[in-house]
């Protein structure tokens, strides 16, 4: 029987199977996100993903839908205006915890003010300024189907601090599937490892500048990153609420690799 896990792993991934590179079906993607809620690992594991465009086949009587309470964030990939019904017609067992999406901050404001939402914004100043009145939690990408889709350790070290000094956390998506930052043979991109990105944050939310954050996600020692995040496991994610990854596995296997995670571990 596994122990609890570490304060600083829990709920740290969520289950963006849906969506790209991994595009799985909802019909395949909600009963594996059931296996994880019964899994050693569940507390590693926030909500499902799912897409406003799929709500339609989670609604009362739906066999995907399931018996059993099943949390999902929605990313609107739709009309803002048609968003509140399709909610509304979801299986009672259906709970929403948050919402994603791209939409323009008065547009979010105008529907879904006051609900936990992740409004992704691009880098930059005047970004993180325009996100912070409105209670919304800044969301970056950090990977995608191009270089630039992947921002340099500098310009998301410049963010998390941007983060920091306004009082907001932010959530990461794309690109983060393994622990240590690592060049994509395949394509030549360099991702970031999202162990990088916990020990940068922790460092970051206790006052480290721009620079020794940016050189934090830039490294690629994986021992000694692993042996900076060992000294965080007891506490909290202060800054950082998480990534969305297509990959569970991924991810799980490299904490277990880098002994972060170990079934039974009760630290």
């Amino acid at each position: 029987m596994a122990g609890p896990l570490p304060a600083m792993l829990r709920g740290l991934i969520d289950d963006a199977a849906p969506f790209p590179p991994g595009n799985a079906p909802l019909e395949a993607a909600v009963p594996a996100h059931r296996g994880y809620r019964q899994s050693w690992f569940e507390p590693l594991i926030g909500p499902l993903l799912v897409p406003q465009s799929r709500l339609g086949d989670l609604g009362p009587g739906s066999a995907l839908a399931g018996r059993g309470p099943l949390r999902i964030g929605v990313v609107v990939d739709g009309e803002l205006e048609a968003l509140a019904d399709a909610v509304a017609a979801l299986a009672p067992q259906v709970a929403v915890v948050h919402y994603e999406s791209r939409h323009a901050l008065d547009h979010l404001a105008e529907h879904l003010a006051g609900k936990p939402v992740f409004a992704e914004i691009p880098f930059g100043e005047d970004a993180l300024d325009a996100v912070r009145p409105t209670g919304f939690t800044p969301k970056f990408r950090t990977g995608g189907p191009a270089a630039e889709f992947f921002p340099p350790p500098e310009t998301l070290a410049a963010a998390i601090c941007g983060c920091r000094r306004r009082g907001l956390q932010f959530k990461l998506t794309a690109g983060l599937h393994r622990a240590v930052r690592r060049t994509d043979p395949a394509t030549g991109f360099a991702h970031h490892g999202f162990v990088n990105v916990l020990v940068a944050a922790d460092a970051a939310a206790n006052g480290a500048g721009v620079d020794e954050t940016a050189a934090i996600l830039a490294s690629e020692d994986a021992a000694d990153l692993a042996a900076r995040a060992k000294r965080l496991l007891g506490r909290p994610r202060a800054l950082w609420t998480g990534f969305g990854s297509c990959s569970i596995d991924e991810p799980l296997q490299d904490l277990l690799d880098l002994r972060l995670l170990t079934r039974g571990d009760d630290a």
